[in-house]
C-alpha cells in the first residue's frame, strides 16, 4: 500500500509538473517577466540580508574588542595602583574624591581611625566615610573586614555614604550580603579601575546611598 500510494504521488507530481511545464511553455510572454521579477527580489533580499549578517558580525567583534581594551587598559591603571603602599593609596582615593568634586577631603593616615581612612563630602552635601583596603588581587575582603566597617562607618563618624574600596577582585558572599543589608557601597577591583579611568564617583553609589555598586555598571 505504501509503495503503491508513493507511486501515485510520484505519478501525480509529474503530472502536474508537466501541465505547469506546458502552461509555462504556452504563457511564456507573461510569465518570464514574473520571474525575473521573483528572482530579482530573491538576490536582493539575499544580499540584504548577508550585509545585515556582517554588520552583526562586525558590531559584536567591535563591541568584543572594546571590551578587551577597557578591561586592558583598566589593568595597566591598577598595576600602577598596585606599586602604592597602603597610606598612598589612601591619599591617591582622597585624590580621586576631589576629582570628582568631593570637598573638606580629610585623610586619617595612621591606626586606630576607626574605618575612617578617608572623609569627605559629596558633591550634594552628604558626607562621605571611606575605608580603603590595599589588598592582593587574589584576596576577597571578608565578612570581618566588612563587620568592623559596618560597626564604626555611621555610629562613630556620622557616615551618609559609607564606601569600602578594595583592589582586590572580590568581596566574600558574607560580605557581600552585609554591604546590602547595611547600605555599605564596596567598590571591588574591576569598578575601582573605571574609577580610576575616569568613571565619576557618583555614579558609583546609588542617590539612596545603599550598597548598590558592587553590581551597578559605572558610566565613564
Amino acid at each position: 500500500m505504501r509503495e503503491r500510494t508513493r507511486g501515485q504521488l510520484q505519478g501525480w507530481g509529474a503530472a502536474a509538473a508537466l501541465i505547469a511545464a506546458v502552461w509555462v511553455a504556452g504563457n511564456w510572454a507573461r510569465v518570464w517577466p514574473v520571474l525575473v521579477a521573483v528572482l530579482a527580489i530573491a538576490m536582493l533580499g539575499g544580499a540584504g540580508w548577508g550585509l545585515w549578517r556582517a554588520h552583526r558580525l562586525e558590531v559584536g567583534r567591535d563591541r568584543q574588542w572594546r571590551a578587551q581594551e577597557e578591561a586592558r587598559a583598566r589593568e595597566l591603571s591598577m598595576t600602577e595602583v598596585d606599586a602604592l603602599s597602603w597610606q598612598e593609596f589612601e591619599h591617591y582615593v582622597a585624590d580621586l574624591c576631589r576629582r570628582d568634586g568631593c570637598t573638606k577631603v580629610v585623610v586619617s593616615g595612621k591606626s586606630g581611625d576607626l574605618g575612617a581612612d578617608v572623609v569627605g563630602y559629596l558633591s550634594d552635601g552628604r558626607k562621605l566615610v571611606v575605608q580603603c583596603k590595599k589588598y592582593a588581587a587574589e584576596r576577597s575582603v571578608s565578612s570581618q573586614d566588612m563587620q568592623k566597617f559596618v560597626g564604626t562607618a555611621r555610629l562613630e563618624h556620622g557616615a551618609e555614604v559609607a564606601l569600602l574600596v578594595t583592589t582586590c577582585r572580590s568581596f566574600t558572599k558574607a560580605a557581600l550580603g552585609q554591604a546590602v543589608r547595611q547600605d555599605i557601597v564596596a567598590l571591588h577591583r574591576d569598578l575601582l579601575g573605571s574609577w580610576v579611568k575616569g568613571a565619576h564617583l557618583e555614579t558609583l553609589i546609588p542617590l539612596n546611598g545603599s550598597g548598590g555598586g558592587t553590581t551597578r555598571r559605572p558610566r565613564a
